[in-house]
């Protein structure tokens, strides 16, 4: 079975980073927080977690995204946001492909919410 390392990155983030690491939680092999030095129970909530957290100051959302991705020790990885969290039905599916792997790498669709509305498209 392959191995996943799930990578978030985050600032302040203690309304939803338990949430988020939480759906991982059966799914990634290891999980790595790279927070921007954030100033509420974010570390605390991350670290009562187990997971591998590091620090850097935010130099821009690409740049932090790739630095975390230059952390993770697995070839694949699972990027979340941290108010982002993973459903059960996404958690089976990729409990299922990771059994039987088969492709490079996959896609999945996603709903995001704006202003605590469900957005099916934009223009």
């Amino acid at each position: 079975m392959i191995k996943i390392s799930a990578v978030i990155i985050a600032f302040n983030e203690e309304r939803d980073i338990g949430r988020c690491l939480e759906s991982l939680a059966g799914i990634a092999d290891e999980t790595i927080v790279l927070d921007s030095f954030s100033t509420d129970q974010t570390p605390v909530i991350c670290r009562s977690f187990g997971v591998r957290f590091e620090q850097h100051a935010f130099d821009g959302y690409v740049s932090q995204k790739n630095r975390a991705l230059q952390l993770a020790s697995h070839d694949y990885v699972l990027s979340l946001d941290a108010d982002e969290a993973l459903s059960e039905t996404m958690k089976n599916e990729i409990l299922l492909v990771k059994q039987k792997w088969d492709s490079d790498g996959y896609i999945f669709n996603r709903r995001n919410s704006y202003c605590g509305h469900w957005m099916r498209f934009t223009s």
